[in-house]
């Protein structure tokens, strides 16, 4: 159910426009469907009431451009031939101007538009109303295999990543395989511990992108947040090149299918997070659990049988010795056996998505990650010392301790494909967290201002979309090779890491007066040089093997961010109000207001006669044609300004047309229009479900079906950029309403240019 209010321009004298700010920092990274509509300073205020009485002189009488519409704006109603013939109908609601309206309401007029939307609708679900964000929000049992698939997952491949490069020195490199694992679950404690920290101070979301931009600057929080966006790229090649493996271990013959199963992998996750965070985490929850339980049973049984011959472990085949077991081969292993240490930081940037108290039920969500992800790491890899396995390239480490345990039978099958189904679905995490990073890199300006963009279904559509495209470039470009991967893996993660941790450090200095901030400190100080250790390690090692590919990337990412930074600065430069910009000529009469015929006054009064009129435009004589000029406008800023002098100054009746996507924005923008001066007539249109142009074609197209014979001039500011480039750097509703309405009778449709400068 789509419910699309329409109330009336006029606002309270008490309402100063501030309204509540969804787009605050404090939200973290929860969806917000106001993001895209920023709260305006009180600079931008005093300017806007500033500039109204700038109007004020120009108008002369603005109560008369409000008498004079021709058009009742608030609808009450929607005609026959504006309905959705099939699939929804209109309902007035009594003594409210409101019209509520199902999903169809929302689809594109035209008929492939139509197809597309009932196609989407059948794979997406019904879209969802903003109120419906905390419905949308996660349990702890839900949100643990949600969220610490991607950590628990590289249980398949950690330990095996290690022994990869252990196993060049012989059996005497594999003797490190006990203390290197020590260690690195020694770090993912560590790095536990220090991400509960964080969570405790950053309550309302806090990863490494806040983290790092709040306590040590601009360019370390983009740093970081490049860092984490490579790394949850990689987190979906990775998880499904080893999730692939899994399969083709235990089905040879599905080899060459590597890329296709992988892609089409990735293609049913896309789908499966556009339809939202909760009816995701409720089909991909399953296959977490079932891989919790068959490593678990993996490992109890293989101890118990290794208890029965005293813990001996069983001889390795012999090796061959293809280097020498050097510092620089245990740290090689050391970083390769880190990235089991992956996806630790999902929660702390997923905090929005927990149900209330969501740091509390985070924190304790994150105590249970660690402890099983220590669990299941140390113990696969204590089984692989005790059976003497070693990694090689026909069958993976866990597959070969299935089937050494169990057997090539029904539990030996059970492990194989609860590992394939959580290595396939670990990218999920990614897709939950890749988005959110996305959005606040956007709503800081670093990123497109799409990606601010909250779906009909609640979900930050064009950052899974971007997620998936960029992993199935990574994926097919590197032919599925879970070691060809690999090593672009830890530079991002553990890059991040340390800007998030060292972060927190300057926090609790700074916060000397919150309880426990020296043991805070502690913890953060130990996971971030830990952290550190490792990313020097990675960088150094792996560098010449693909790191060097991260590196680069990261440090193209942080440039591109800080481009487009720059660009928005000089958007909001150059769009800011400012007095004396308005000119409007004045009227040749004080007081007197456009002049319309009479039957205009009374737009309801003959509705039967005007719904029976040809629709034909016949006019031939500037006296025939009737006017009314509408103006979409999303912000009060100059490109709106200029737009709506350039409506006024013609001297026709004119309406100014805003869309909200919640019922609070549009009190806030209400709030701003009288602060302004209530200068012009105001409607606003609430969207719930986000959709921006098929509610604007609806809307004016029923106001043309109230009065056929009026010619409906919609003008339309629109942002003119110097490059081809920045075009995507800025939404396309201009042209893409104009494409909409260009098919409707006697619409003419105006484009008010706004040319940034260089």
């Amino acid at each position: 159910m789509i419910r699309m209010e329409v109330g009336r321009g006029r606002s309270s004298d008490t309402d100063n426009g501030s309204g509540n700010d969804s787009a605050d920092t404090s939200a973290g990274g929860a969806p917000s469907p106001d993001a895209l509509l920023p709260k305006l300073s009180d600079r931008d205020l005093k300017i806007l009431r500033y500039v109204g009485r700038e109007w004020g002189q120009v108008l002369e009488g603005p109560q008369a451009w409000r008498s004079a519409l021709p058009v009742d704006p608030s609808l009450g109603g929607y005609p026959d031939a504006v309905r959705p013939k099939r699939f929804g109908r209109f309902v007035p609601l009594t003594g409210l101007p409101a019209v509520e309206a199902e999903e169809e309401a929302e689809a594109p007029p035209s008929p492939l538009g139509r197809v597309g939307h009932r196609v989407r609708r059948v794979l997406l679900g019904p879209p969802l109303a903003g109120t419906a964000i905390a419905a949308e929000r996660m349990r702890k049992l839900v949100a643990l295999p949600v969220l610490s698939a991607d950590a628990l997952s590289s249980v398949a491949y950690g330990p095996e990543a290690m022994l990869a490069v252990l196993v060049l020195g012989g059996a005497a490199g594999l003797r490190y395989s006990l203390p290197i694992a020590a260690v690195i679950a020694f770090m993912m404690l560590a790095v536990g511990v220090s991400y509960r920290q964080t969570i405790r101070a950053y309550p309302h979301g806090g990863g490494s992108y806040i983290v790092a931009s709040d306590n040590l600057g601009r360019v370390p929080g983009v740093i970081a947040a490049a860092g984490l966006m490579i790394d949850y790229i990689m987190t979906v090649a990775v998880s499904i090149a080893s999730g692939v493996e899994a399969i083709t271990s235990a089905l040879p013959a599905l080899a060459p299918s590597t890329v296709v199963i992988g892609v089409a992998v990735i293609v049913v996750l896309l789908v499966g997070n556009l339809r939202g965070v909760r009816q995701a985490g409720a089909a991909f929850a399953a296959p977490t659990y079932a891989f919790i339980i068959a490593v678990f049973t993996l490992v109890a049984v293989g101890l118990a049988d290794a208890a029965g011959r005293g813990f001996q472990p069983m001889p390795t085949p012999r090796l061959p010795v293809t280097e020498g077991v050097t510092l620089l081969l245990v740290l090689r292993a050391f970083t390769s056996g880190s990235t089991a240490m992956t996806g630790i930081e999902a929660i702390s940037n997923a905090v929005p998505a927990f149900r209330p108290a969501e740091w509390r039920n985070a924190r304790t969500t994150l105590t249970w990650m660690v402890t099983v992800l220590i669990i299941l790491f140390g113990g696969t890899v204590a089984l692989v010392h005790l059976d003497g396995v070693v990694p090689h390239g026909n069958e993976t480490v866990l597959s070969q301790l299935a089937r050494r345990t169990f057997g090539p039978g029904v539990m030996y099958g059970y492990v194989q494909a609860a590992t394939a189904a959580i290595l396939l679905l670990a990218a999920n995490t990614a897709f939950n967290d890749f988005p959110r990073v996305l959005f606040l890199l956007a709503r800081s300006g670093h990123a497109p201002r799409l990606f601010l963009r909250v779906g009909d279904r609640l979900a930050f559509s064009n950052g899974v979309l971007a997620l998936a495209l960029a992993a199935i470039a990574i994926f097919v470009g590197f032919a599925g090779n879970t070691q060809s991967l690999i090593p672009l893996y830890a530079v991002g993660v553990f890059l991040a890491f340390t800007l998030s941790q060292a972060g927190m450090v300057v926090h609790w200095l700074r916060h000397r007066d919150q309880a426990h901030w020296r043991k805070s400190l502690v913890f953060n100080a130990t996971g971030g040089l830990l952290s550190a250790i490792v990313f020097v390690t990675a960088g150094i090692t792996k560098f010449t093997e693909g790191a060097w590919v991260a590196v680069l990337v990261i440090g193209l990412l942080v440039l591109l961010a800080l481009r487009i930074r720059r660009h928005y600065d000089l958007c909001t430069q150059a769009l800011a109000l400012r007095p004396h910009v308005i000119e409007l000529p004045r009227q040749s009469a004080p007081g007197s207001g456009p002049q319309v015929r009479p039957a205009a006054m009374h737009p309801m009064a003959a509705d039967t006669e005007t719904e029976e009129l040809e629709e034909v435009e016949s006019e031939e004589r500037p006296e025939e044609v009737n006017h009314l000029v509408i103006v979409p406008i999303a912000r009060l800023d100059l490109a709106g300004m200029r737009a709506l002098a350039y409506a006024a100054s013609l001297g026709q009746p004119l309406l100014a047309l805003h869309l909200s996507p919640t019922g609070t924005e549009a009190e806030r923008f209400r709030g701003y229009w009288a602060t302004w001066g209530d200068h012009l007539p105001l409607e606003v249109v609430v969207s719930p479900h986000r959709a921006i142009v098929a509610p604007l074609v609806h809307y004016i197209e029923t106001l043309h079906h109230q009065r056929p014979d009026l010619t409906l001039t919609v003008i339309l500011p629109e942002i003119v950029v110097r490059h081809w480039w920045q075009r995507v750097l800025h939404n396309q509703t201009a042209p893409r309403l104009r494409r909409a309405l260009r098919p409707l009778p006697k619409i003419v449709i105006t484009t008010i240019p706004f040319h940034l400068p260089r």
